[in-house]
């Protein structure tokens, strides 16, 4: 008797590969899509879809090949574009994809800069607190010695007094 844990972990496998495997053969892909085989042939020689190949050297083609498929269709026949046209609008897809990835790269390193630039501010805000010295205005700082409280500052200086032998004598 299965329980309902082995019901989940079948229904986990049963859930399918991943889009991008291959796993539709043409016949069924073109069913799929809703276009004849030979038309699948006709885009995969115009590089418009890239199924991938069994050992067995059959097109296996996968859940995106199809979507890619049906895009095709939509763009030939309710768009009225032909081929060369389809393509060049897949080729400017992946071009904005590309501009995409690497504005976000672009935008990922501007936001690190920025939180570098910012440290490197405050580290050096910082380092400026220990150094600095408050402001005084002129005249404050330094007090002449007349205001100072009216006495005299003497400052002893011992002069060496010359000898009458020549020498000198302190």
């Amino acid at each position: 008797m299965a329980t309902r844990a082995d019901d989940e972990g079948r229904g986990a496998r049963r859930a399918g590969p991943g889009p991008r495997r291959g796993v539709y053969m043409i016949s069924v892909a073109a069913e799929l899509a809703g276009m004849h085989p030979q038309t699948l042939r006709i885009y995969e020689s115009r590089g418009l879809v890239e199924p991938e190949r069994s050992p067995g050297n059959t097109r296996l083609y996968s859940q995106e090949d199809v979507e890619q498929l049906r895009r095709i269709q939509e763009l030939t026949t309710e768009m009225g574009m032909n081929l060369a046209g389809v393509e060049r609008v897949f080729e400017l897809e992946r071009e904005l994809e590309r501009m995409r990835s690497r504005m976000e790269n672009v935008r990922r390193q501007a936001e690190r800069a920025e939180r570098e630039l910012r440290e490197e501010i405050e580290r050096v805000r910082r380092s400026f607190k220990a150094e600095l010295v408050p402001y005084e205005p002129p005249g404050s700082a330094l007090i002449p010695a007349r205001e100072a409280g009216g006495g005299r500052v003497r400052i002893p200086i011992s002069r060496s007094r010359p000898r009458g032998d020549g020498s000198t004598a302190t």
